[in-house]
């Protein structure tokens, strides 16, 4: 068995950020603009899964696989305008999920959360 790679570790939260295991990298748990508007917080999410993946040397174009959590499902049309803007054609797939969060910023806090699967063999 291969070497198992642990990153954005968070002692706090007993988290890793990004897993790299064999040819493939999961990454969990991206958010970030909390309590901006859902623009701001998918965009935020997707920075947070780009800076985790050039731990590994690989950019969003890796990704190939994405579950995203939402607090309203119907901001998924916001989110597809912004993944065809920092994919480049390079799409994964994808399932959308509404949820409520537990988080500090209660209701008007998160409202997007994404978690990833990334090619990186």
């Amino acid at each position: 068995m291969g070497e198992i790679e642990r990153y954005d570790i968070s002692e706090e939260w007993a988290h890793s950020g990004i897993i790299k295991a064999g040819d493939f990298c999961f990454l969990s748990y991206c958010v970030g603009n909390i309590g901006g508007s859902i623009e701001e917080q998918i965009n935020g999410a997707f920075d947070q899964m780009e800076k985790r993946l050039a731990m590994v040397g690989l950019t969003l174009e890796s990704v190939v696989q994405m579950d995203c959590l939402f607090r309203d499902v119907w901001n998924i049309p916001v989110m597809e305008k912004i993944i065809k803007e920092r994919f480049h054609g390079k799409y994964p797939v994808r399932k959308s999920i509404q949820t409520e969060f537990a988080h500090v910023g209660g209701k008007e806090g998160l409202q997007f959360q994404a978690d990833a699967v990334a090619y990186c063999g």
